[in-house]
């Protein structure tokens, strides 16, 4: 089987383009972007990896870090710590303490199934596994999973929705 002709060409020398600049964009991309801001911020691009990191009181990887030292080898020499950089690990620290939102939400159709199971059966499973309306044939476990999971997406719903049960009931 023969080759095409445009594979058979050698590739020719292309004198318009600067391989200076092309160098440089090789290396631009090769440099990774940092995602974390307060890293970005303190890093040093005149530095190396392990040098910046050093800098900022973090470590490049696992090995070395917790090495099992001798009772006697710890005595005798202090632990060193070059960290200029110390409001780095304070910064991430901060915003690891925040907490984050909850993304989960549940559909529209479960917490229709949830409100019916519940205004039918209260909190028993069981009844609930063996309703006729119970179509994907759920477990009591997977109904209660159901139940909380709507109480977790929408509490102040579940709670007007149970306040609403509570009312009928008494009347």
């Amino acid at each position: 089987m023969g080759k095409t002709k445009k594979s058979r060409n050698r590739s020719k020398y292309n004198y318009s383009k600067n391989k200076k600049n092309l160098k440089k964009k090789i290396r631009r991309k090769e440099k990774p972007h940092i995602e974390c801001p307060q890293i970005r911020n303190a890093w040093d691009e005149h530095k190396t990896v392990k040098q910046n990191l050093q800098e900022m009181g973090l470590s490049l990887g696992t090995k070395g870090m917790l090495p099992i030292k001798n009772k006697k080898d710890m005595e005798s020499k202090p632990a060193e710590t070059n960290v200029l950089k110390p409001y780095v690990i304070e910064a991430m620290e901060v915003e690891a303490s925040l907490r984050g939102e909850d993304r989960t939400t549940c559909s529209n159709d479960i917490a229709e199934y949830v409100q019916y199971m519940v205004k039918e059966h209260n909190e028993n499973y069981k009844a609930m596994a063996r309703d006729e309306k119970n179509y994907y044939q759920d477990t009591p476990k997977q109904i209660k999973r159901k139940v909380e999971l709507y109480k977790r997406c929408h509490p102040e719903e579940y709670a007007a929705f149970i306040a609403s049960l509570q009312s009928q009931k008494s009347t």
